[in-house]
């Protein structure tokens, strides 16, 4: 930049002074360089001869400056006035471009003359040179090179020469300066005709000659992209696809040219295309190309590109789609299955999922799947049939196995055998946990307990918020794996319910479940705050729980923000399960704000602001609860004392009832019907005092022998309900056997019905067994004999309940008994009589 502004005051001075001097019309100065472009950092050597019409020298002796750009050089003095010459040498040019100065010494300095010096490097032999040819109208040949790699500063020319053999025609194309590529018509060059090419670089320091290519044009050719015409399955040959193919509308006409192609493919579900490209060498457009390998009854997807010889590779064509032949399904599926319904009344529901697995082919682009009872698929054992990888079915009878068969329009594959496992109470999973690597993956983690009775693990996932169960997907893990990493089509911001499933041999465990998201962010609402309870200094606040599809990620914190005018912000943290919080030590009559911030992991979202205040206890109002807690306290106390000391013997005997003993009681006080509601007076004679609540009959159709009544007698199971009456009692109104309140404590069994003569044989009593406990000093089942005193005090024992060992029945002596002192053995009597 400096030396073009010396430059430029430079021509003006020299053109003031000649405007100044309008006689004299040469140059004050004149200098003389051997060149003026040198190579960069070579010696330049420079003469200022100044003429002699030179005013600024007319009549004196002048003394000259040298200056390069703006940097003074040193110089030889000059002669006397006839020899005017002075001479600079410049040891290393080192500038580009410069503009070296001569000046006379006066008051100031003038400038006399200047010259302009270039330096540079001369050029390198151009590289890589390449030519392609274009065959669409009008055809061409582009030649293209690479400059060498120093920067030589100065111009290059290029110059490209093409040399004909069969013709011996030669010519040089002249492209614009420093342009590295040129474009030869069609007039230039023969299609089938090598040719000899080579570029020149010049400048001027020197030329190089590249290295000369020889090609033939029509070798050089980059074709357009292809096109494939049809693509369709081949008849007879499973697993083949037939392309029919041609070159562009501009290029059709090279018929006969042999041709390298490549050809890729993809089934239709695939986004890549697979593998390296398949090369098939000197083929003609003419004649089709035939794909085998391919997986039966598939879609796929062709494209192709070509080329000839070494030429550059056309670009890939548009893709075309065609399917295989059809054959019957082949391999196994992949099954899961869960078990829902009541085992112990056999009503089994059996969803069961499946995918295909590594070694299984469908063989055709429509498929249906059929669940069966049976090996052979037909109508009679079908459980279902479906075209989804889904199905649930009531499990039939006593069937432990089903049968899984995938059917096409061709035939059906081997059935795959389902087992029907058992759901076990058994949990091995711990700790599981599910990480999102990106939108498409999970790494799931877990931990087990025991790993010795496993062979291996199911992990299932499906999302949340729908209940199709045909979109619940599985995989299998091996019995020493703790994590899988399962992938998918997940949905940002979608709950997915992901569980691990530990399997046995003989059944599933209990499986350990983990919601998940891929990514999350802030929910979509923040819950409204309520307030339910307020008292003194406290409040507590709830809220409801948001929605599942409104969550947008998993809930890690409730966090409640709540101030008055004066006071401080404070922060409280609820429990994300409880969803309630408590704010402790707030202040009377002040009014206070709060709000809720619900959080993620992706962000959080603030709720609306709520205002409350806490009102203070009044004096009445602390009074009144005093008052009320005085008077209840009051009337709990009274109502103990009087239960306590109470002589009323119908409220002891429902708060402290009498638990009867018949196997230590007499029956000598039973007077009346109204007896069984009323104490009898305790006497010292009677240390246990007698409740007994009715006696029932019991009349049998025919005579008890020894071994029937032995039956009876050494029965274990229970006999309560032989206290029911068949005559009814005529003590308790309205009983009605086992249904009454009462429990019995004695069976009085007849031989002969009620209404039929006096038997016989003396009565069999027999007692019952009872609910009700009693006392501990009872140790036997067997009812022993009882004693009742006369009331003139003689004794006279009498046997009603069975012999003792000091009471023995005499035969054919009827004992006379006291029925008075009885009352409910009266009713024997009565009974008696009345089937008299």
């Amino acid at each position: 930049m400096i030396s073009a502004w010396v430059s430029v005051i430079v021509m003006l001075v020299v053109l003031v002074n000649e405007v100044k001097n309008e006689d004299v019309r040469r140059p004050c100065a004149h200098i003389q360089t051997p060149s003026s472009v040198v190579a960069l950092g070579s010696p330049v050597t420079a003469t200022c001869v100044i003429s002699d019409n030179c005013l600024q020298a007319i009549g004196q002796a002048v003394r000259v400056e040298w200056r390069l750009g703006g940097r003074l050089l040193p110089s030889s003095p000059t002669a006397n006035q006839s020899d005017r010459v002075s001479e600079v040498v410049i040891p290393s040019f080192n500038h580009t471009r410069a503009f070296l100065t001569c000046c006379v010494q006066t008051s100031p300095s003038q400038v006399v003359g200047g010259v302009e010096i270039r330096a540079g490097y001369p050029p390198e032999a151009p590289q890589n040179l390449s030519c392609q040819t274009n065959l669409t109208t009008p055809e061409t040949l582009t030649c293209s090179w690479a400059a060498g790699q120093q920067n030589t500063h100065l111009p290059t020319q290029y110059t490209l020469h093409t040399e004909i053999r069969d013709s011996n025609e030669n010519f040089i194309y002249k492209p614009p300066t420093d342009v590295h590529h040129f474009t030869i018509p069609r007039s230039g060059f023969v299609l089938y005709s090598d040719i000899k090419i080579y570029v020149k670089a010049s400048n001027e320091l020197g030329e190089a000659t590249s290295e000369p290519v020889v090609i033939e044009p029509i070798s050089a050719a980059k074709f357009d992209p292809p096109r494939i015409l049809k693509a369709e399955a081949v008849p007879k040959r499973p697993g083949c696809l037939r392309l029919s193919w041609s070159l562009s509308k501009h290029q059709v006409w090279l018929l006969d040219i042999n041709l390298n192609l490549e050809v890729q493919l993809k089934t239709a579900e695939s986004h890549q295309w697979s593998g390296p490209p398949i090369l098939v060498s000197r083929v003609k457009q003419t004649r089709p190309l035939d794909q085998c390998r391919l997986l039966h009854g598939t879609q796929y997807c062709a494209r192709i590109r070509v080329r000839h010889q070494q030429s550059p590779w056309s670009e890939w064509s548009s893709s075309q789609c065609g399917v295989t032949l059809e054959t019957a399904p082949t391999g196994r599926l992949d099954w899961w299955m869960k078990l829902s319904g009541d085992p112990m009344h056999k009503q089994l529901n059996i969803h069961l999922f499946w995918k295909p697995s590594k070694q299984f082919r469908a063989n055709s682009q429509n498929v249906s799947y059929i669940v069966s009872v049976q090996k052979a698929p037909g109508e009679k054992g079908k459980l279902c049939a479906t075209m989804g990888s889904y199905c649930t079915f009531q499990l039939p009878g006593r069937a432990k196995r089903v049968y899984l068969s995938t059917v096409n329009a061709v035939g059906k594959s081997p059935p795959t055998e389902v087992r029907i496992y058992k759901h076990k109470a058994l949990t091995v999973i711990s700790d599981i946990s599910a990480v999102p690597q990106d939108d498409r993956a999970f790494l799931v983690q877990w931990k087990n307990t025991d790993i010795s009775s496993l062979i291996g693990y199911v992990v299932e996932w499906r999302p949340l918020l729908t209940t199709d169960l045909s979109l619940t997907q599985f995989e299998m893990a091996d019995r020493n794996q703790s994590s899988l990493i399962i992938t998918g089509s997940f949905e940002p911001y979608k709950p997915y319910g992901i569980s691990v499933y530990p399997r046995f041999k003989d059944g599933i465990g209990l499986p350990q479940t983990v919601n998940a998201y891929s990514r999350q962010k802030a929910p979509s609402m923040v819950p409204k705050i309520q307030i339910k309870k307020m008292w003194h200094s406290h409040i507590e606040l709830t809220w409801d729980e948001i929605p599942l599809e409104q969550r947008n990620g998993i809930i890690q914190s409730y966090k409640i923000f709540y101030w008055d005018q004066k006071g401080p912000i404070n922060v409280v943290n609820a429990d994300p399960q409880e969803r309630r919080v408590i704010l402790k030590n707030l202040k009377a009559v002040t009014v206070y704000e709060a709000f809720m911030m619900v959080s993620t992991a992706g962000r959080s979202l603030n709720g609306s602001r709520i205002h409350f205040e806490i009102e203070p206890f009044d004096a009445v109002t602390i009074v009144m609860i005093l008052i009320a807690s005085g008077v209840g306290l009051s009337l709990l106390i009274i109502f103990s004392v009087l239960t306590c000391f109470s002589n009323h013997k119908r409220l002891k005997g429902q708060l402290w009832p009498i638990v009867p003993d018949p196997a230590n009681s007499s029956i000598k006080r039973w007077t009346s019907e109204t007896s069984q509601y009323i104490h009898p007076a305790r006497d010292r004679d009677e240390p246990n005092p007698v409740y007994l609540s009715h006696l029932s009959f019991l009349d049998l159709p025919m005579k008890l022998n020894k071994q029937e009544d032995d039956h009876w007698l050494s029965s274990t199971e229970d006999t309560s309900d032989l206290g029911e009456s068949i005559c009814g009692s005529p003590f308790i109104p309205g009983y009605t056997g086992s249904n009454s309140d009462s429990v019995p404590y004695a069976t009085v069994m007849f031989s002969d019905p009620c209404s039929s003569a006096k038997p016989k044989e003396s009565n069999v009593y027999l007692r019952s067994e009872s609910t009700q406990p009693l006392l501990e000093t009872e140790e036997s089942f067997s009812p022993e004999y009882y004693q009742n005193m006369a009331t003139d005090g003689t004794p006279r024992e009498q046997c009603f309940f069975g012999p003792g060992h000091d009471c023995v029945v005499e035969e054919g002596v009827d004992p006379v008994i006291i029925w008075d002192d009885f009352p409910f053995l009266r009713a024997l009597a009565m009974n008696d009589t009345q089937n008299d």
